[in-house]
């Protein structure tokens, strides 16, 4: 497959495509190899396919079953199992729960699934938010294919996090001691039948909040902005066999690299084919701080890359995206915590210079 890249940052007509299995190998320099390709993609992009993965296509067709089997429920069938039950943010999300700054509601439907802490895990006990148990449905078959592929997609998060770390100087396992208990959120995301859906240029851009998303989609509808504010296409793509990964960084490692990996500007445009997305936002422990590692702190550093608390971070953003939450927030029952930016404060294509407007769809 043709990259597309040139050496200018940014400047891409298409998504560079890294095999992964070597990151598997008891060999370092094959582990190097990879890491190397992952950081050049990073840095001149953002976003990229990767193969080699080694997630069963077994696992990943029952994922796609359970998902089916929930979205053919009623709705009120759905919302026994709505996001705003209970605590953890967690659940069903109805179309219309989310909205991004002033714009319109999704057309779309989701199950947010995260990673599992029981009743008496000391962050539960400690009551922050984003962690605990999940809701499961009563739905034959669900629980097991989505706990299953959970597991094999957040393994293969860590070894991509062991991957970053390499490209960035730092020992392999330099930030497995950050993944104990993330609030590493996976996403069944249904977009319905839209038969007068038509593709415009006015839906805007949004970055991913977390430290990177590892994305599987059935369907075509996923752009990436360039530094001239052109919309590239990233439809799904199977090689030999393999689906690949779209992998994409967030807004925590472009803090931590002060903007030299870039949380690269991405939306979903409107499609009139059902499209089923699931993308695992891997993330770092709630209370990890994150700020420019020393060789990217310098002196003039902006103000963009103060140092910030990831799971703050991702609960302000749910704060000024979910509609109950919103509610919360009006009546004082929630407020935002101090510093909270606004969504899409990241992303540097979009800071230089695309004209785009706030985020209404994500991945």
């Amino acid at each position: 497959m043709s990259t597309a890249v040139s050496p200018v940052r940014g400047d891409f007509s298409s998504l560079p495509l890294v095999n992964v299995r070597g990151l598997f190998s008891a060999d370092v320099d094959e582990r190097q190899a990879v890491a190397r390709a992952i950081g050049e993609a990073a840095r001149t992009v953002g976003f990229f396919y990767i193969t080699g993965h080694g997630i069963a296509a077994q696992e990943i067709a029952a994922l796609r079953t359970a998902a089916a089997d929930f979205y053919a429920r009623d709705l009120d069938w759905k919302m026994r199992y709505y996001i705003g039950l209970g605590r953890g943010h967690k659940g069903f999300v109805p179309e219309g729960e989310e909205v991004y700054s002033a714009g319109k509601p999704d057309h779309k439907e989701a199950y947010d699934i995260g990673f599992e802490a029981a009743d008496d895990h000391p962050m539960v006990l400690a009551g922050l938010p984003l962690i605990g148990g999940n809701k499961w449905p009563e739905l034959p078959g669900f629980k097991t294919a989505v706990q299953t592929y959970y597991a094999a997609v957040f393994d293969l998060g860590l070894h991509l996090l062991r991957a970053f770390a390499l490209a960035l100087g730092q020992e392999e396992n330099a930030f497995d001691a950050y993944v104990t208990c993330p609030p590493s959120k996976l996403r069944l995301i249904h977009y319905p039948v839209d038969s007068s859906a038509e593709d415009t240029p006015g839906i805007g851009a949004h970055t991913d909040y977390e430290c990177f998303t590892l994305l599987l989609a059935d369907q075509p509808g996923l752009e990436v902005l360039n530094n001239r504010g052109q919309w590239i296409d990233a439809p799904p793509l199977t090689i030999d066999g393999e689906e690949a990964y779209v992998i994409n960084v967030g807004d925590m490692l472009e803090v931590m690299t002060a903007g030299a990996f870039v949380a690269t500007s991405h939306r979903v445009r409107k499609v009139k084919h059902e499209r089923y997305s699931f993308p695992l936002f891997f993330a770092c422990d709630y209370g990890t701080r994150i700020r420019p590692l020393p060789q990217f702190a310098r002196a003039d550093a902006s103000p963009l890359y103060e140092e910030l608390s990831i799971g703050e971070h991702m609960w302000s953003m749910a704060m000024q995206t979910y509609r109950y939450l919103g509610e919360k927030r009006r009546l004082g029952e929630l407020q935002l915590p101090d510093g909270a930016r606004q969504p899409s404060s990241f992303g540097n294509f979009l800071k230089e210079g695309a004209n785009t407007d706030h985020p209404t769809q994500t991945v």
